[in-house]
């Protein structure tokens, strides 16, 4: 294939992708962090991260498990409305490569719906009021190789994402993490690409949930959102140095 070709296909593909929905915050729940150790440290080691949480911060450092390894985390946020929790495993598969897995789910649950509170007469009824839950889940596959290139490790993640926001919508996404990792006699090199492909969500709107939604209030949320959601890159950079 030419160059003139191959710049025709990247040009059409860039402006593909710019005519979807980009968000800035899709996917949030997968940028809030694991392990307290990484957390002590602000979250900047993308450059030394070294076990089995590496399949997050990057999965070039997973090349440095030397024998089965679990992690398991649980956390909860505004006082216990949101819980957030990451289950992680890890092994070398020889003396060059490793494998991992891993599991994060984020969920509120216990919401309340309260648009059917007013009923047809117009008078409150708090017997209308139901309740739903919301959740986002993230399963993550990694695999990391030692010295691709001189000194260089590599990893990469495939992640496939569910979100549901109760019976009114869910959706299924997949992407790709790569990191690399470089190092010398006393400086280590991290970069992280997030979402490297563009991860996307298509989203699967319930006609009838939706429609209770745009009778409450008149006037608002009478179309239906975009069904398809794109998290655009995020590249993360560090370097740590030994001092003797």
């Amino acid at each position: 294939m030419s160059l003139k070709k191959i710049s025709i296909l990247l040009i059409f593909a860039i402006q593909l992708v710019n005519g979807q929905v980009l968000r800035n915050y899709s996917n949030e729940f997968l940028n809030i962090g694991v392990d307290a150790s990484s957390f002590g440290m602000g979250k900047a080691v993308v450059a030394t991260t070294n076990d089995v949480n590496a399949i997050y911060w990057n999965p070039a450092g997973l090349i440095n498990v030397e024998e089965t390894q679990i992690a398991l985390m649980h956390a909860e946020y505004f006082q216990g409305i949101a819980k957030y929790d990451y289950a992680a495993y890890a092994k070398p598969i020889d003396n060059e490569s490793a494998i991992a897995f891993s599991l994060i789910r984020f969920s509120v649950d216990d919401i309340l719906n309260t648009t059917q509170l007013i009923d047809s007469q117009g008078n409150i009824d708090f017997n209308r009021i139901s309740k739903f839950n919301a959740s986002d889940m993230a399963l993550h596959i990694g695999y990391a190789r030692h010295h691709l290139l001189k000194n260089f490790d590599f990893g990469v993640n495939a992640k496939i994402v569910h979100r549901r926001i109760g019976e009114f919508a869910n959706s299924w996404g997949f992407g790709l993490d790569a990191g690399l990792q470089y190092q010398t006699d006393n400086y280590k090199i991290g970069l992280m690409v997030r979402d490297v492909t563009t991860t996307f969500n298509a989203w699967s709107i319930d006609s009838d949930s939706f429609k209770s939604i745009s009778n409450a209030i008149p006037g608002q949320n009478q179309e239906e959102p975009e069904t398809l959601e794109l998290t655009k890159p995020k590249v993360q950079f560090g370097v740590s140095r030994v001092f003797e």
